[in-house]
């Protein structure tokens, strides 16, 4: 079984002390490959380099809407330098979207986000969404400047109708530890009927712990059980999940097998 954890913070400060051994820890597990989102600037050159000495790590380049109110011309300057210099492993843009939770204004952060969706556009790289409350506002976008290179919609909560308006614009919807929690009722009900084909697991670590594990930093190593979740949500094998979620993984960010 190879395991694909597409979203998870390992540049974060909990994980630097080890590094190693928390790369190890999740190998041990089966996590084959796992993508490193930015959340701006401040840790774009730390995932680069994460990524180019340690096989198996992947990283997309954006900014995080809760990071914005220092952000400027300059670093989208910066962005596309970056870009142009493509080392392989810069498989998508983001992690980038909107969030009506956080005070950030949110004139500021739609016009960011557009910025970022015509970069990605210009450089035909996928999208890694982060999207609070603001589904709907993010498809009207998304639609407005007609993006075709799909990608994830991170950390999905929500409903069905919700996740297939988002499939209908070629992206994939990124499941997590949410499902694990059985009060989550309309999230675990939304995955178990959208189609296997287009859904790709997630940590989101160390932030979104497992039903269980509050408290506590979460790990790309929890993985495996949010692929049993789902493979009970679905009433399928683990091993069939698995491998349908393998080739999503590596097909949205453009990476051979």
């Amino acid at each position: 079984m190879r395991l694909f954890d597409t979203h998870c913070h390992l540049d974060f400060d909990c994980f630097s002390t080890e590094f190693e051994q928390h790369l190890y820890t999740a190998r041990q597990q089966a996590v084959e490959r796992i993508v490193l989102p930015a959340i701006g600037p401040s840790n774009w050159t730390k995932i680069t380099t994460l990524a180019q000495q340690h096989s198996g790590l992947y990283y997309g380049l954006g900014m995080h809407p809760l990071f914005l109110n220092n952000a400027s011309e300059r670093h989208f300057t910066e962005l596309r330098l970056l870009l142009e210099r493509q080392d392989g492993l810069c498989v998508a843009v983001g992690e980038c979207g909107l969030d009506a939770v956080i005070e950030v204004d949110m004139d500021l952060q739609e016009r960011i986000f557009v910025q970022q969706v015509d970069i990605a556009t210009e450089f035909k790289l996928p999208l890694i969404l982060h999207s609070r409350k603001t589904h709907n506002r993010l498809l009207q976008l998304l639609k407005q400047k007609q993006f075709k290179y799909g990608g994830i919609l991170h950390g999905f909560s929500g409903s069905y109708q919700q996740a297939m308006q988002f499939i209908e614009c070629g992206f994939y919807i990124g499941v997590g530890g949410v499902i694990t929690y059985p009060r989550a009722n309309k999230t675990r009900q939304a995955i178990a009927q959208l189609p296997v084909e287009h859904l790709v697991l997630e940590t989101d670590a160390p932030d979104m712990p497992l039903n269980g594990h509050q408290g506590k930093a979460n790990h790309p190593k929890m993985i495996g059980q949010i692929l049993a979740c789902l493979a009970s949500l679905k009433g399928l094998p683990e091993q069939t999940i698995a491998e349908i979620v393998w080739k999503n993984s590596n097909f949205v960010f453009s990476i051979c097998e």
